[in-house]
Order: C-alpha cells, then structure tokens, then sequence
C-alpha cells in the first residue's frame, strides 16, 4: 500500500514511523521533514494545498491518505479527496468546525448535553469586557478571575490563556481582539468560560463515524516551564499510563462525552471519521469535555504509537473506508512519555538555524525513538534547528518512570544554543 502521510512536524514524524514499521508499505510525506525524510519520501507540497494534494495521490495512484495536523482538514482536503474518491482517513471540513470554531464547538456540547465549563461569546472587545466585569464567572477572595480566554479559530495551541486575575483576562483579551495578536488564522471571537479544577487528560478514538476504538489515555504538558508556568505552548511533553485515566472514570467518558459526541455529529449530518481528541478536565463532579481536537495531538501522537501493536495501515483504512469494526486495534501494557526541546524564545520569538549536536549518540540509548518536529540538514550532514519545536525524544517502558529516566538519558545527550526543556514532564505520577 502507498501512503500519503499530510504535515511536517513531529506527530507526522511518528505517523511515518509507525506506518512504516510494515515493510509492505511504501510512505510518502508532504511535505515533510529532514527526520521524516530518512524514512519516507518528502514531497514539497504544502499541506494546506488541498488541490495539489489530490492531483499528487491520483498522480502516484495512492491508496490511503493520513492527514496530521488540522489546517488541511479545516481547508477541506477529506472532501476535496472524497470528492475524488481517494480513501482519505480525516473528518470533512464541516466535521472538522469542532476544533476550527470553539464557538462551534462549545454550541456543539450543549445541544447534545455534553458537561463543559460555563461560557460566553464575545464578538468585541467592548463586550468582553463587559462579561468580565458583570460578575458571572465568579471572583475568589484572593481577587482571581477563574476565567479562560479562547481564539475562536485555529491557533496552533497557543490560543487559550488560563487568567488567574481580571488583569490577566483583559490583557489576553486585548491580545486576541485589539493588538492583532492572532495566532494561526484565530479569528475576532473569543470565548470566556470558566475555569474548571483537576488533573487533565486527553482520550483519543479510531472512528469510522459509527464504530471506534479507544487509544490509551493520554496528559500533556502545555504550559513552557516547570510546575506549569508560564504561557501555553503547542505541548511540551505527554505520558500515558494508567494513573492518567483510571477505568471508572474512563468509562464515565465514553458514556457521557465520547458517545453523545459521534452520535451528534451523525444527527447534525457530518459524521465524523477519523482521529477524535477529547481534551478533558476530571473534576470533582466528573469528567468535564475542555475542546475537541478533530487529529492526533502533538506530542501525544508521539507516545501514543509508540504502544501500538500492529498494522497502523489497516486500521486507518478502516476508518476511511466504514469498516474499522473488522479491524485489529492492539495496545502493548508499557506506559510511556515524549519530551520536547524547544529552540531559544519558543513559544514566542523563535531563534532558528542552532547546530544540533549528540543526535547519533542519543539514538543508541535502548528504547528511545527520536522524533522531529523542527528540523533541517545540511549538505554535509549537520543537523540544524528549524522550528520553535524541534525534536521529540519518547520512550516506552512497562513503568512510567523507566519511560522517563529513558528520555533524560537520551535527552544528555543533545546539545545546542538556546535549548530549552521541562524537566518535570509526567512528575504528578
């Protein structure tokens, strides 16, 4: 089978690897990657060229088309290649509105009564304010605002700012609304909503739009530094491990959110085949549904495979083609983790063009993949940093913290100008 894996970053790093672990199939990337390269062939099309995109996989007759990332599903490319009919496993661009628009979203879990914060819409700036200041989401005495400010529209995960004061929910809001700080293609809404109390986890599903499998659960760390500080970043490390999501309440999800959620799609009339992202806040009073992520995540994708036992090709045609029920999903007992070093300035102004040194060194270490997210090589074979993002060490182990010391070994390793990493990726365990 001929593949056409769609994006550049170290989740499509991991897809490629893992798809291609059977020899049987041949892998193609757009567009890629220096990683990916070495094991797939990059073609240079951008992965939000939908057109392109189709034109090239009827061009090498391709069998099965994996889109990472949600900018190419949010452009259309599931319906410009089911239009085709090419076998393409990724929800349509209508489907695919429930990580687009939060404000879709978030609509999207109360008419099917799916439990999520508390939230209100702002069209401008003028009328956010006025939500802060009307007292609907509660202040604590210490004078917090408890809110949580959302872009409306794609951000590449750095939309969301937790405020913890008035001050902070203002100054977010002005980011977002006023200053034209619009990360990705955010649009002018933003959405205000409360802020919810608990360990996080994330549970992601094979789905065919009727049938579906479930992934082992999974936590990211989003924020840059240590003890979750500082802002939010597109993740910097993700474990899974039975600690992340015990069976009750893992159950109490699908019962609750995974369930309502596919069978609300099938009502609305865009039932939704592909990887589903449920990002969840476990509340005292049970589980709560933050976003939908319509695609892997990333870094999650990254420890997620690494635990998978079998024919990834299989199941993803499967889920294009509505038969994933007649399909293996199988899932080693390891738990695992993915830590990543980040370039100088990341998540902000990001310094690019390092020289990577210790790779080779750090990929003999037992257990270890290295995945890149933001990477380039040069003639004679230096590895250079190219991204904010720039490698993914991950590991398995039948222990969380073999996983871990796995990845810090390797990590030593690795060396540049300006990296940066958490060091208590998984510690909550």
């Amino acid at each position: 089978m001929d593949i056409l894996v769609i994006g550049s970053g170290g989740r499509e790093h991991a897809l490629c690897w893992a798809l291609q672990k059977e020899q049987a199939h041949q892998i193609f990337c757009a567009p890629g990657n220096a990683g990916i390269a070495e094991i797939a062939r990059c073609v240079p099309l951008n992965a939000t060229d939908v057109r392109a995109l189709a034109d090239f996989a009827e061009q090498e007759k391709i069998a099965l088309a994996v889109v990472g990332g949600e900018a190419p599903l949010a452009a259309g490319v599931a319906d410009e290649f089911a239009a085709r009919s090419l076998a393409i496993a990724g929800p349509t661009k209508d489907a695919a509105r429930l990580e687009s628009s939060k404000v879709f979203a978030k609509a999207f879990m109360v008419r099917h009564g799916i439990p999520t914060a508390r939230f209100r819409v702002a069209d401008s700036v003028s009328e956010a304010r006025k939500i802060l200041q009307s007292g609907e989401f509660r202040e604590t005495i210490s004078g917090e605002a408890g809110v949580v400010i959302k872009a409306d529209g794609l951000a590449g995960g750095k939309g969301v700012t937790v405020a913890r004061t008035r001050a902070e929910a203002e100054a977010a809001i002005g980011r977002l609304m006023e200053d034209g700080e619009k990360p990705g293609t955010a649009g002018g809404r933003v959405v205000i909503e409360e802020a919810l109390a608990g360990p996080e986890a994330s549970l992601l599903i094979f789905t065919d739009g009727r049938d579906y499998q479930l992934m082992p659960a999974a936590r990211d760390h989003k924020r840059v530094g240590e003890h979750d500080t500082g802002p939010n970043t597109g993740g910097m490390g993700a474990i899974t491990a039975p600690e992340v999501l015990d069976k009750e309440m893992a159950k109490r999800v699908v019962r609750e959110i995974v369930e309502p959620t596919l069978e609300g799609a099938r009502r609305e009339g865009f039932p939704f085949r592909g990887i589903l992202y449920f990002g969840l806040m476990l509340t005292s009073e049970g589980p709560c549904l933050l976003e939908y992520n319509v695609r892997f995540g990333d870094p999650e994708a990254q420890a997620i495979l690494l635990r998978f036992d079998g024919d990834l090709a299989e199941v993803f045609d499967g889920v294009a083609h509505k038969n994933l029920a007649g399909k293996s999903v199988r899932w080693s007992n390891d738990a695992s983790a993915c830590i990543v070093l980040a370039a100088r300035g990341y998540p902000n102004e990001v310094e690019t063009g390092a020289h990577i040194e210790g790779l080779e060194q750090a990929r003999q270490t037992s257990g270890v993949q290295i995945f890149h997210s933001g990477t380039s090589r040069t003639r004679e074979g230096i590895w250079m940093t190219a991204a904010g993002r720039v490698l993914g060490v991950a590991a398995a182990h039948p222990k969380l913290e073999g996983a871990l010391q796995c990845c810090y070994q390797a990590i030593d390793h690795i060396r540049w100008e300006g990296m940066h990493y958490r060091h208590d990726i998984g510690q909550f365990a």
